[in-house]
Parts: C-alpha cells; structure tokens; sequence
C-alpha cells in the first residue's frame, strides 16, 4: 500500500511536468496522425527508470509464493512435459531435439516432439541457461525453468509500458505498468513453477503490438521489420499467435473503411506480413498451414486488398478518369480470377477445433475440447475475480482512445473488443485480455489524475474574489466542484487499495498452489500438505520394470513421462482423440471387456486419482463423465444416459446404475474403500463413506480378478493396480 501511495505521487509528478511541457508533433508527413507528448526532463526520466525497476521486481517477487510456501517445483501437466523437454534440448541442442522421437508418449504411436511443439519457451530457458553457466554461474535447469515465469512478468510489465507510451503518454504508461504487475489474470500463468508456453507468450504478444504500433506511427521500414521479427518470436512460443495473425488484418481493413489509410500502414503491414509468413514457415508444427491453414487466409486477403489499394491509388493520380475506370475493372477481375484459383488450387483447410470453438461457441461442441475447465465460457465472477476493478474502469480508458482518435487508439479500442469477446467465450483468454485491460486502466487513472489533481487545470480553481473584498463565510465553503475532487480522490484511493489486497491473495492463495502438492487446512487451523502425487510416481519409477506401460487419464500422462520416467497410453497433447477415447472406453466398462482391451495395449499398469477420502474433488471419479461424452464420441455404444442413477443423475450411491456400479473406473477408486471409516459432513463416521459426493457408495464388497492393488499412496489419492497377466498355454 505505501509503494502504491508513492506511486501515486511519482505519478502526478509525471503528469504535471511532462503535460505542461508539450513538445511539437514529429517530423514526417503533415497528416500524421501523431498525439502530442509530453517532454519530461532529465530527473523525471531517472524517475521513471526506477519506478520501472521498481515495477519490474514487484512482479518478480510477488509470483514467488509458491517457491516460499512450498518448494522449487515445476506446477500443473504441461509445465512437466515443458521441463523434460527443455532437459532435452539443453542435453542434445536444437538439431537433435527436432529430430527427438519419443517412445514414452502415446504408446504404441510414439510422438516426433521436434514437429509437434512450439519450441520457443525450451530455446529460450535453454539459452538462458547456457548464458548463466558462461558467466560461471551455475544454475540448474531446473531452476531457471522454475524462475522463468517471474522474469518474464517483468519483462511484461516493461513492455506494456512503452506499448502504452506509444499509444498515449507516459502518465498511462506508468498506471498501466503498475497494473499489468500484479494483475491476477496474467499472474494466473506466470507464478514462480508455472513453466508453460503462457508465461512467454504474453510478454511476445505485448512486444508485438508495442513494434507494430510504432511501425504504423513512424512508418518505418526498420520498426516493421523489428515487430515481424517478434512475431516470428510469438509464433515459436504459443498457438495463441492465431491471435495477432488475424487482428492484425482486421485492423488494416477497418483503418481502410475509416479512411485513414497512409503510406506508413502500407509499408508497416506490407513488410509485418511477407516477412512473418516467410518466418512462420520456418516452423516444422506450422509449416505450409500458414498458407493454406483458413485460420490464416485473412491475413492474406487483407495484404492482397492492400496492394490492390495502393496501385489503385497511385494509378488514380497518373491517369484519366476514363483510363482509370478502365484499369480498375480489368484489376478487379484479374483479383477476383486468382484469389478462385487459389482457393482451388490450395485446397484450404479449416481451423482446429478450438479455433472453430470460438468462433461458433454455440455449435457442435468437441468434448475434448469442452472437458478442459480452461475452455468454458467465462462469466461476470471470473473477470471480477482476474481484473477485479479493471473491469469497471475499462470503458472509461476506451472513451478517452475514442476521443483522441489517432491511429494507435483505434488499434487499442480494437485489441479491446476483440480480446473481451474472445476471453468471454473461453475462461483460458483471459490471458490475452488482461494486458489491453491494464492499458485502459492506466489510461482512465492517468486522464482522471491530470483532469482533476494537476496543478495549473482550471477548470475546478475557484475563483479570487475582487481586490478589497474579503470572502464570507458561505464563500470560502468549497464549490460543488470541489467536493467532486475529493470524491474522486477517495474512490481511486479505494479502488487501488482494494485491487492491490485482492491481487496479492489472489496470486498467493490461489495461483501459487502447485496442483502435485495438495494444501488444506484442518479443523484445528493447522495446514495439511498431501504430497500423493510424487509419492506414487516414485514408486513407480523404482518399482517397475523401465519399459513399463502405465493407463491413466490422459490428465497425467505428461507428469508420469516426466516424474516417473514410465511409457503412457495418452498424455496432455491430446491429438488424437480416437486413442484418448479407447482409453475412457476401457475404463467405463465392466472388468471382462476392459482387459480384453488392456491386453491389445500390452497395458501393464493403471492408475486412478481418487479422492474420496480427503475430499479432493478433482478426482477420476469426478472426470468420469466427460471420459464417457469423449468415448462415446468414437464408440456409439457408450452411452452417456447408461450412467446415471434411478432419478436421471450422476451418483455413486445406492441409487447408482448398474453400468456405474460394474465400470472399471468405479471398481478401482472404491476397492476396498468399504472398509474405510471417514468422518461423514453431518454426523459421525461412516465406512464408505465419499467426501467429494457425500454418500456412502453403493456397492462396497467386490474384488478384482483381471487387476490386483499394487500400490496406493497415504491418503488413498493415487491408486495404481498391476494388470494380471493370462496364464501360459501349457
């Protein structure tokens, strides 16, 4: 609270000077649409340097209460696969790692990882890394995986600053750093073990826009080429560079509709699109999709539609009207002939499910696609909870871009309108909305911090009164004016104050929680750490044999490869759903027909996350129904209707269906669950008794012919049972 109250100083310090000292527009053509900024002197720029500093080791250190509270881990399922294939890559180097298949990943398929990832966050971990150790400091990988999310908040925050330098002025600059370095949304994937492909991808997504920006401002061939380059940066990080590779275009054609067509947004998209193609193409995951992917042929279009456009315009000035009605026909045909061609020719694809997800929300919903938490519909509570008030004082930073009207502030309104719709579809997109939220942020606090608190604004000075007369009484009580000053006072003083609690407890209790260790508070106040997951993947990596094959949930697959060193059926990639759906097949049947197909996938091993005794309540069980809606999918005789109980719902109780009760998944989380006592949420003890479902299960005495209890972890989490193998023919 006391650096937010200092900020707040340094901030109307800023505006003060550099907003009464006004520099001329730079030099270039006349209609440069160019908004005038303020000259800061030398000792405000040292400010503004430190508080940047400043800025970027607050979001460094608060994304580190996970390492405080916890321990140096890698979080969550990707982070995991990410870790061991930067290992990877920092052990063989980059031409090997391309060329790396890996047989522990989809069993039998295998999986070419080179040709499957984007490689951006292992190359840039791996040279960090090598840096360090050149400068003789020896970090383990580990390590700089697990700090690379804080480092590059940091770099986040810098870069949100001069994206909204460039768009406005260096008052919002500095709000918006402030912000974007503890906002919850971005902090949600950038804590401290959070290694996924995010915790970069947001940092390249801002420095795109910041290169772009400029670009179009100075039309500069150099900036151009400089924001193509962090494209190309994007592109190796995080699928989410779609993004920009359609906003892009959409912002050059809506600039055409307007009017504002220049020679600077010619030459800075001209050289943005060829170059980033040229690089895009670069990446094997990507490769030619990038010309005949639809999730990319806007971009084309658009770059066509502004070549047509400048040749139109400069034919328009060397020819007669006659001549230029003429040519105009005869290129609108030529146009129109090859963009048929190459859609018949290309053979254009359409876009993978997510994509085609969020632009139709209300079709045909993929269920790998829907079972992910990450890809639900968002609601008001979870851009309350990410942007807290941010999402209030929002608009109000649009309503100033609109009122300013310049190139920059088109492309900021535009950032806002596409990111909102898209974060509103999916919960995951918060992410991308979270830097735009923070610029507007800044804004309304920066405009509102000049309107009403700079010295020298006299708009609310009260009058002096004639010389020779003294003010009454009822004239020296503040104007209506006035009061509204210190009403504005209070409620940005609230506001900061509340956003600044809300994010730390946030990011603390919420965001630093690694999913492998499981907090929890008992009774008597005390924590209670569950530590079941590396537990058991211990066990497995010193128990089976090295070329065991182990069947899960596709959930943990990548933290079985990374943790346990063990082959997986399926893993977190999930590109192919006809194996992930056997795998929910084998598990919702009865045991005679789940080891007939075991058996056909040489399985060895299953493991199942239970959590009924100390009631974590993402377990299997609770999974269960989207491993039917996703089995169900490829095997019509899964039916999802099978599975629920006497009164049309899903339980496991008395009332429970028989298809519920004879599933291999059932059998596997409640083997001998019925001779354990828990403490039941009304009353006292109870055997059998589920404290996720909160009823005592229906079926307690059975046993296991096909499969036998091979290990179960101290709090009955992690359950893995060996595959009885068939007897020899003899």
């Amino acid at each position: 609270l006391c650096f937010f109250r200092c900020l707040l100083m340094i901030m109307i310090d800023i505006l003060h000077q550099g907003m009464v000292e006004m520099e001329g527009r730079f030099e270039g053509p006349a209609d440069l649409p160019r908004n005038e900024r303020g000259v800061l002197s030398r000792g405000q720029q040292v400010t503004v340097y430190l508080v940047l500093i400043l800025l970027y080791f607050l979001a460094f250190s608060v994304r580190l209460f996970s390492v405080v509270r916890y321990e140096s881990v890698i979080h969550e399922f990707d982070p995991q696969f990410n870790f061991r294939s930067t290992k990877q890559l920092s052990n063989t180097g980059m031409t090997d790692f391309m060329n790396w298949f890996d047989t522990l990943a989809w069993y039998p398929l295998g999986r070419w990882v080179g040709h499957t990832v984007y490689p951006g966050l292992m190359a840039t971990a791996s040279v960090i890394h090598y840096a360090l150790n050149l400068l003789s400091i020896h970090a383990d990988i580990r390590n700089v995986c697990v700090f690379f999310a804080p480092v590059f908040a940091g770099n986040t925050v810098i870069v949100t600053y001069l994206l909204t330098k460039e768009s406005f002025d260096t008052g919002a600059a500095i709000c918006a750093a402030a912000f974007m370095a503890i906002v919850p949304g971005y902090a949600s994937r950038s804590v401290a073990g959070s290694y996924d492909n995010e915790a970069i991808a947001i940092f390249a997504l801002v420095n795109t826009f910041y290169c772009f920006v400029k670009a179009v401002n100075l039309g500069s061939l150099r900036w151009a080429a400089i924001s193509s380059l962090a494209y190309g940066f994007m592109i190796s990080t995080w699928g989410g560079y779609i993004y920009i590779t359609n906003l892009l275009p959409v912002y050059v054609y809506g600039m055409i509709l307007l009017g504002r067509y220049s020679h600077r947004l010619y030459v800075s998209y001209s050289i943005f699109h060829v170059l980033g193609t040229l690089m895009a193409l670069q990446l094997p995951f990507i490769g030619f999709r990038t010309i005949f992917s639809a999730t990319h042929g806007l971009g084309h279009i658009v770059f066509l539609l502004l070549q047509l456009y400048g040749v139109v315009g400069f034919l328009k000035s060397h020819l007669s009207s006659t001549h230029f009605t003429a040519m105009l026909k005869g290129l609108s045909f030529a146009l129109a002939g090859a963009v048929l061609c190459l859609l018949v020719l290309a053979n254009i694809r359409g876009g993978d499910g997510r994509f085609a997800f969020l632009l139709n929300p209300g079709g045909n919903k993929i269920a790998i696609v829907a079972s992910v938490s990450e890809h639900q519909a968002a609601t008001w509570a979870n851009f309350w909870y990410d942007l807290t008030v941010l999402a209030f004082i929002a608009p109000l930073g649009m309503w100033y871009c609109m009122a300013q009207w310049t190139d920059a502030a088109i492309f900021i309104i535009l950032y806002y309108a596409t990111a909102l719709y898209f974060s509103s579809v999916m919960i995951r997109l918060i992410l991308i909305l979270s830097p735009v939220m923070c610029i507007l942020g800044g804004i309304a606090m920066s405009r509102t911090l000049h309107k009403y608190f700079i010295p020298g604004n006299q708009e609310f000075e009260q009058p002096k009164p004639p010389a020779g007369r003294e003010k009454k009484p009822a004239e020296r009580w503040p104007p209506i004016e006035q009061k509204l000053k210190y009403l504005v006072l209070l409620l940005m003083t609230v506001s900061l104050v509340f956003f600044t609690v809300h994010s730390r407890w946030v990011i603390s209790e919420v965001y630093s929680s690694p999913s492998i260790i499981i907090r929890t508070q008992a009774p008597t106040g005390e924590q209670v750490f569950y530590d079941d997951y590396r537990e058991a993947y211990y066990w497995l990596r010193q128990n089976t044999a090295s070329d065991a094959r182990i069947m899960s949930w596709w959930d943990y697959g990548y933290q079985m490869a990374t943790m346990a060193n063990r082959t997986t059926l399926v893993d977190n990639n999930t590109w192919n759903n006809t194996h992930i759906a056997t795998v929910g097949k084998c598990l919702a049947s009865d045991e005679e027909e789940c080891y007939r197909t075991m058996r056909k996938l040489d399985v060895d091993y299953v493991l199942v996350i239970f959590g009924g005794v100390i009631g974590y309540s993402s377990d299997d069980i609770g999974k269960f129904l989207w491993m039917i809606k996703i089995a169900g999918s490829v095997y019509p005789e899964i039916k999802e209707s099978d599975y629920y109980g006497n009164h049309g719902r899903y339980t496991v109780d008395s009332s429970a269906s028989p298809k519920m009760l004879n599933s291999m998944m059932y059998k596997m989380c409640y083997h001998r669950f019925g001779e354990v006592s828990t403490n039941s949420t009304n009353g006292p003890s109870e055997f059998g008794y589920d404290r996720v479902r909160r009823v005592v299960i229906g079926r307690k005495n059975f046993s296991l012919t096909r499969v036998e209890e091979a290990f179960t972890s101290s709090n009955w989490m992690v359950r893995l049972y060996r595959v009885v193998k068939e007897p020899n023919r003899g």
